[in-house]
C-alpha cells in the first residue's frame, strides 16, 4: 500500500475487536470503498489508562492478536500502532485530530460514541466531528452496540470471563476468547504420568486469562486445530511457583509440539481448578474432564448440524 494514499481511518483501542468495535471497522471499510480511500485501523502499542495510572490493565487481546484479528475479519484493513507515551498523553485533543489529517493522511474519521482522547481526555466524540468538519474531514460516529439490550464492550467482556463464563463472553466477541504462546517444555506430566498429550505455554503477562478452571478449548498448533481440555491456573497439584499456566490435554493423538506457535480459544468451562491429593486422582480427575469436553463437542455438531439442516 502506498504510503502517499489517503485513509479512512476507525479510531479507538479496540482490545478485543469485540462486536462493537467491528462496527466501526465495517462502517470504515465501507467508507473506504464508496471514496476511494484506503481503510485503517489506528490503535495504541499499550493501554492508555495503564500509561496514565500506573495500574496494570489486563487486556483481551495483546497487540498481536488485535492485528491479525482485525486483517482476519476485515482483509484489506491497514492497522497503525501508534506509540503511547508522555507526548501522546499531554497532546491537545485539536492537535490529535490535526495529526490524523497531516501525518496518517486520514480523510474520514469512525468513532464510537464514547470515543475520548487528548490530553486528560478531554476530546469527545462531539468535539472530534466538530474539528474534522473544520478540517474539511469528515466523520462519522457509531452509536453503542447492544446484544439483548446489554451494551458490548470490553469492560463488561472482561468481567464475563473473570468469571469464567466463556461461552457468554464468545457471543459479545463474535468469536471465542483466545490465548496464543510457544509450546513450552513443561512437567511432561500429561504425556508421561496422566496419560494424555499436553500442550502448554505461559501467556502474556499483558494478557487477560479466564478465571482459573478447567474448559472445552480449541487448540490450533501450526495451522491445525484441535479438541482439548484445557486447565488455566496455577496446578497446584503438581506445581508449587505458583505461575499461571495454559495447559492443554489434547483429545487426539498428535506428534511433538514443542516450541510451535499455539493458540488456545475457550468455549465453556467444565469446573473451577483445585488441588488434587495425589497425581493418580488427578489423572482420574482429567479422564472425568475429557469425557466431559467430549460431550461438549459432541453436543456442539449436532446443534450445527440443526442449524445446516
Amino acid at each position: 500500500m502506498e504510503e502517499c494514499r489517503k485513509r479512512a481511518v476507525a479510531l479507538g483501542f479496540f482490545d478485543g475487536v469485540h462486536l462493537g468495535h467491528q462496527a466501526l471497522l465495517r462502517r470504515t471499510a465501507e467508507r473506504a470503498g464508496m471514496l476511494g480511500l484506503s481503510p485503517a485501523l489506528l490503535t495504541f502499542d499499550r493501554s492508555p489508562r495503564e500509561f496514565v495510572t500506573g495500574t496494570p490493565v489486563p487486556l483481551l487481546t495483546t497487540v498481536q492478536e488485535r492485528s491479525r484479528t482485525a486483517r482476519a475479519l476485515f482483509p484489506g484493513m491497514e492497522v497503525i500502532t501508534v506509540p503511547f507515551d508522555r507526548a501522546m498523553m499531554t497532546m491537545p485533543w485539536e492537535d490529535f485530530v490535526v495529526m490524523l489529517s497531516e501525518v496518517y493522511r486520514a480523510r474520514w474519521l469512525v468513532a464510537g460514541h464514547d470515543f475520548r482522547f487528548g490530553h486528560k481526555n478531554s476530546g469527545t466524540a462531539a468535539l472530534l466531528r466538530e474539528k474534522a468538519a473544520e478540517l474539511g474531514l469528515g466523520c462519522e460516529i457509531i452509536p453503542a452496540v447492544r446484544l439483548e439490550g446489554v451494551t458490548v464492550s470490553s469492560t463488561h467482556i472482561r468481567a464475563l470471563l473473570e468469571r469464567g463464563e466463556a461461552a457468554e463472553a464468545a457471543r459479545f466477541l463474535g468469536r471465542p476468547f483466545a490465548v496464543s504462546g510457544l509450546v513450552r517444555h513443561g512437567k511432561r506430566l500429561g504425556s508421561s504420568r496422566l496419560g494424555a498429550p499436553t500442550v502448554n505455554l505461559i501467556p502474556d503477562p499483558r494478557q487477560l486469562v479466564p478465571a482459573f478452571g478447567v474448559y472445552a478449548a480449541r487448540v490450533t498448533v501450526d495451522g491445525t486445530a484441535r479438541p482439548a481440555v484445557t486447565n488455566v491456573g496455577v496446578r497446584p497439584t503438581v506445581d508449587t511457583d505458583g505461575g499461571v499456566t495454559v495447559e492443554s490435554h489434547l483429545l487426539e493423538p498428535v506428534g511433538e509440539l514443542y516450541g510451535a506457535d499455539c493458540r488456545v480459544e475457550f468455549l465453556r468451562m467444565l469446573r473451577p481448578e483445585r488441588r488434587f491429593s495425589s497425581l493418580e486422582a488427578l489423572r482420574e480427575q482429567i479422564a472425568r474432564d475429557a469425557e466431559a469436553a467430549r460431550a461438549y463437542f459432541f453436543e456442539t455438531e449436532i446443534k450445527t448440524n440443526r442449524r445446516a439442516d
